[in-house]
């Protein structure tokens, strides 16, 4: 064989090389070490959203937080999850299977979780990958909305969340739903308030007890004074209802020595909570002495959690499984480092 092709065919192995950054079997005589290159891996997502579309919003935040390739599977469904997965994992070699991901979306946190459930299951030891549950942003959402109430509660009363008496309104959504159960789960007696009827809370309160083992108290909310007497016995209370939709009035809060604070996740105008500003954190609702939150300064640190798991999920080296109990851990630990700043 002529010499110029022996050398076209030692540049094309070490192009190779380099473009694959896979280590193969030297063709000097150099020992073996010399030129041994760490196996890494693109990063890549499988989106599976239960809708029609994939969410920019998240589609955007995995590729800011570090994923190269963001896949959208669509109209995914339960009985989909399994296949997908071993898909995803089968199709990279096993040291590859922690710079490969799996994203949950949509709008249904019963079905999310489902699907989360069917994923770890789904996986084939030493083949993996991690998993991230987020419909909608709710979980990370509500988890930011909890750490940021929580804190202010916390240095306004000495207490933690053990024993507070929290109301939830907007229970029957995503956000309310997994708020009330992470402010559950935390040692709160939780009242998840619906405006529309009891029998809408039940699978809710079911799928609470069922799944994380926490009781949740179902109460109608739907007239003033339904809404006065609720707010009465809480110490905090949690606005996720529809975005601009008012739900609570500062009326509802004037016979209340007991509530501490109140937080709104809801950005378009009017407010859900009368009085309560976009970037509010800790500040006075008009002249009740209760502290609030804003949705902005719960979407900064939404914002933050959701970047900061898709991180983890890329920096990993082990299978991860996030959901939102992950979540306000994340959000608790970035609202207290905040705070000591």
């Amino acid at each position: 064989m002529p010499m110029e092709d022996v050398a076209q065919i030692e540049r094309g192995i070490e192009e190779f090389r380099t473009d694959t950054d896979i280590p193969l079997r030297k063709t000097s005589r150099k020992p073996a070490t010399a030129r041994k290159k760490r196996v890494t891996a693109t990063p890549i997502l499988h989106f599976l959203s239960t809708q029609a579309f994939a969410s920019p919003f998240d589609v955007n935040m995995a590729v800011d937080a570090g994923f190269k390739v963001v896949i959208p599977h669509t109209n995914a469904r339960l009985d989909d999850t399994r296949g997908l997965v071993q898909d995803a994992i089968f199709s990279r070699p096993p040291q590859y299977g922690c710079r490969t991901g799996l994203f949950i979306g949509g709008k249904d946190a019963l079905l999310a979780l489902d699907m989360l459930a069917v994923a770890k299951t789904a996986l084939v030891p030493p083949f993996q990958l991690s998993a991230f549950a987020d419909p909608g942003g709710s979980f990370t959402t509500a988890a930011a909305m909890v750490a940021c109430v929580e804190e202010i509660y916390r240095k306004k009363t000495s207490r933690t969340l053990k024993g507070a008496s929290v109301a939830v309104f907007g229970a029957t959504g995503v956000v309310g739903f997994a708020s009330a159960v992470i402010a559950a789960l935390n040692g709160a007696d939780v009242k998840v308030v619906s405006h529309i009827g009891l029998k809408a809370l039940e699978p809710f309160v079911k799928a609470a007890k069922q799944r994380f083992g926490v009781r949740l108290t179902p109460v109608l909310g739907a007239r003033d004074g339904d809404k006065t007497k609720i707010v009465a016995k809480a110490d905090i209370v949690l606005c996720a209802a529809a975005a601009g939709v008012q739900v609570l009035k500062l009326k509802h809060f004037e016979k209340s020595s007991r509530t501490a604070v109140v937080a709104d996740v809801n950005a378009v105008p009017p407010a859900g909570i009368e009085g309560v500003e976009l970037f509010d954190s800790g500040r006075m609702l008009g002249k009740t002495g209760i502290q609030c939150v804003g949705p902005l300064a719960i979407g900064d640190i939404k914002y933050k959690t959701q970047s900061a798991l898709f991180r983890q999920m890329i920096r990993t080296e082990e299978s991860l499984m996030l959901d939102f109990t992950d979540a306000f851990a994340m959000a608790r630990e970035l609202v207290r480092k905040g705070k000591k700043k």
